[in-house]
């Protein structure tokens, strides 16, 4: 069994046949998968699609690219929205300062900074998004933001900031892109890692192992067989421990098969 920690449903790549996906995921035995607001728009469309599927769940929040769109009635949709039933998380937020100060670097701190702050508040975990704001990103989480932790999605740091991260209590995510051949430097750090802090997802419709097709979240398999390699292990040693960590942290329940 696994477990698909962040993805994007609601992507208008899946507009088509998302029946036929979740009918995929299933068979490849995906037991659960979150689904990942960037908006408030998304983030409703996100718990739509978690009342649709009872397999799906959601996380809301404010992606970094969307940072500036944060105000008080941002946040009191994001908070209502996070009590639904089928809200395990704030996300996707987090930092992104690939595009050169846009929004500005000071109004992505801000909001994630509101954001990791509503979730410890409603004691939720966080789903963060990291692009080329290593130190920044580690700065605030080393001054107590982030509790009650969460998962560093799509992991792109050094094998030190992982560690760091995980001895502040939080889980590192393998996206596709772990699959890739050229990702040997992030090969190496899931190597070493430990599996009792390790998730895995598939950021889909993005970073397919099939590289120039879209992904999918019963793709997560072949990440876990991927991580499997890596460790010089099998499937289940990988499939277990990674879909009870995701239970634990985002509460979800799961066949205790698992």
């Amino acid at each position: 069994m696994w477990i698909d920690v962040h993805c994007h449903l609601d992507d208008e790549q899946f507009a088509g046949d998302l029946d036929d996906v979740m009918a995929r995921a299933e068979a490849a035995g995906v037991q659960a998968i979150i689904t990942a607001g960037t908006d408030v728009a998304s983030s409703r469309v996100s718990i739509t699609l978690a009342e649709r599927y009872p397999m799906v769940y959601a996380v809301v929040g404010i992606h970094p690219q969307h940072a500036d769109t944060w105000n008080a009635e941002t946040y009191a949709a994001i908070r209502d929205l996070a009590g639904h039933r089928k809200v395990v998380g704030i996300g996707e937020i987090g930092l992104d300062f690939y595009w050169s100060n846009n929004p500005p670097r000071a109004v992505q701190e801000k909001t994630f900074i509101a954001q990791l702050d509503l979730a410890a508040d409603l004691g939720k975990p966080v789903v963060i998004h990291n692009r080329n704001a290593d130190a920044t990103l580690m700065e605030i989480l080393q001054r107590g933001k982030g509790k009650p932790g969460g998962i560093l999605h799509c992991f792109a740091g050094d094998l030190a900031m992982a560690r760091q991260a995980i001895e502040l209590g939080f889980y590192i995510s393998f996206a596709g892109n772990v699959t890739f051949k050229n990702a040997t430097a992030l090969q190496t750090i899931a190597a070493a890692l430990p599996l009792d802090r390790m998730t895995l997802e598939t950021d889909a419709p993005y970073l397919s192992p099939a590289r120039g097709q879209r992904n999918e979240p019963a793709n997560v398999a072949r990440i876990g067989q991927k991580i499997a390699e890596l460790k010089q292990s099998d499937q289940s040693s990988i499939a277990n421990p990674t879909t009870q960590n995701s239970a634990r942290l985002f509460g979800l329940e799961i066949s205790e098969d698992c």
